[in-house]
């Protein structure tokens, strides 16, 4: 019999954008799948928009209260009853083999390899079109990918397909965080199982204005949220925790709060003055210069030295 897929689908009032994404899963070249939508409490009508798919793989749920993503999709895992488990997105678009490559690439690797993500196009208008992640970073099986990923994420989830048990229980998403929950769940999913990035493109990914990442608080809570929950990892990882207080501080610095910006920046180069270099990209000097009140280079580089 061939491999059940449970696709979860969260969504809250994206009914314009939610058939699309729901067809790119039903038109998938493996056909044994079953979707389970998860409403998220909207106040659109999405029960009518799933019921009118008229697909016996289509399921709905719908939340009581709104939780975020990361609840919607701890909810449908509570109702997967496939071998594998994949996530998609109400405003992406899955490309027609993504399920039936991902599955080929699993049935040929070790049992120990858990996790198969691909890439994503993503469209952030009709100019700019990226590949996320790019290709020449690509995570590799034998790293240490626990360290690696805690500082740069290289899944986001509906580009991925999972065993079922690579990761414990049904709830795998952090509640708290509305926004970098998947980064702060590939984290943990690295100290249970392997993952296989593959470069093949399997998503379109389409920005718009309500999506998350275009929420700087959001991303910073989901930031701080990361630094908290692996503290006690980060601290035999200076190098990582580094990095992400500089990135903790970049959202400081564009949520207007250049005191605590100018904080976390500093600890960041006393935990590891070598990442001083990182001043001279062009995307930060002009903001780590202003957090730092003015400050040069050099001067940094003494207070960061050991007496």
């Amino acid at each position: 019999m061939p491999n059940i897929v449970s696709v979860i689908l969260p969504t809250f009032n994206r009914s314009h954008s939610l058939v699309a994404a729901i067809n790119s899963v039903l038109i998938q070249s493996h056909k044994t799948l079953e979707l389970i939508v998860v409403d998220d409490a909207s106040s659109e009508d999405i029960e009518s928009v799933v019921r009118g798919v008229g697909d016996s793989r289509v399921s709905y749920v719908r939340r009581p209260q709104n939780g975020g993503a990361g609840a919607a999709r701890n909810t449908g895992l509570g109702y997967a009853k496939g071998d594998y488990i994949a996530f998609q997105d109400s405003d992406d678009v899955w490309l027609p083999n993504k399920l039936e490559r991902q599955l080929e690439l699993l049935s040929s690797l070790p049992e120990h390899v858990g996790v198969v993500t691909g890439a994503k196009i993503v469209y952030y208008g009709p100019t700019r079109i990226l590949h996320a992640p790019p290709p020449e970073g690509r995570l590799s099986v034998g790293e240490n990918q626990l360290a690696r990923l805690l500082t740069e994420n290289r899944i986001s989830v509906q580009n991925a397909l999972f065993r079922k048990g690579c990761f414990p229980g049904t709830h795998w998403f952090d509640e708290c965080a509305s926004a970098n929950e998947d980064w702060e769940f590939a984290i943990r999913l690295a100290q249970h199982t392997t993952i296989y990035e593959d470069l093949a493109p399997v998503v379109l990914g389409f920005i718009s204005a309500d999506s998350i990442s275009m929420n700087t608080r959001k991303e910073l809570i989901g930031y701080l949220r990361i630094l908290r929950k692996n503290r006690h990892i980060l601290k035999t990882l200076k190098t990582q925790r580094s990095l992400l207080m500089i990135g903790a501080s970049r959202y400081f610095f564009k949520l207007g709060k250049t005191t605590t910006a100018r904080k976390f920046l500093l600890a960041s180069f006393l935990d590891n003055p070598p990442n001083i270099r990182l001043l001279i990209s062009p995307a930060f000097k002009r903001a780590a210069y202003f957090i730092l009140g003015g400050q040069t280079r050099r001067e940094i580089r003494r207070k960061s030295s050991p007496s």
